[in-house]
């Protein structure tokens, strides 16, 4: 046991540092400390310090930037909303001009159809009077062969175009006045 109570005497001083060792220590201690203090400290700091600035230059750009999308947003929304107006206005003016074009082309088609009318009125009246003058010439003949016929000898031709002419001139006074029966009426 005595062996034991050497070692542990022996483990006490091992434990147990010297004095010069916690002079050598706290000299080491004091050089490192002022040392920090003197030259290591102040840089930590003024790094520290620089991050900080950094960092709240960051958050005060981020919020500048915040605050111009936030107005640009506002001046799009503006935009569109104007965007919108102006097509719904162009919209509108489409719609009066296709309104007008169609009012234009139907008073377009309308002169068209009265004007078609009128021609085909008009090439009614003339075919009505080539036909008339053919029916005028067929019955001059015809009354000048009968008459000729009737008299039993021929007149001369003029004369014979003449009577005719006067006939249809007749017939033709009194077609206006005539009745039903081509008889005229005596008032």
């Amino acid at each position: 046991m005595t062996a034991l109570i050497a070692i542990s005497e022996s483990g006490k001083q091992l434990l147990y540092p010297k004095a010069e060792e916690l002079i050598l220590g706290a000299v080491a201690f004091a050089i490192l400390f002022v040392f920090m203090a003197k030259w290591a400290i102040p840089r930590i700091n003024t790094v520290l310090e620089e991050r900080r600035a950094k960092i709240q230059g960051d958050l005060e750009k981020a919020e500048q930037s915040k605050t111009q999308a936030d107005q640009l947003l506002a001046d799009y929304r503006t935009q569109l909303a104007g965007a919108r107006e102006q097509a719904n206005r162009v919209i509108e003016e489409a719609h009066k001009t296709a309104e007008g074009l169609r009012r234009d082309m139907t008073a377009k088609a309308e002169q068209e159809y009265q004007g078609i009318v009128a021609r085909a009125q008009d090439e009614i009246r003339a075919e009505r009077d080539r036909v008339f003058q053919e029916l005028r010439a067929q019955v001059g003949e015809l009354s000048i062969e009968l008459a000729a016929r009737v008299v039993g000898a021929e007149l001369d031709k003029e004369r014979q175009l003449k009577l005719v002419d006067d006939y249809i001139t007749e017939l033709g006074a009194m077609s206006p006045a005539a009745d039903g029966n081509g008889e005229r009426k005596e008032g």
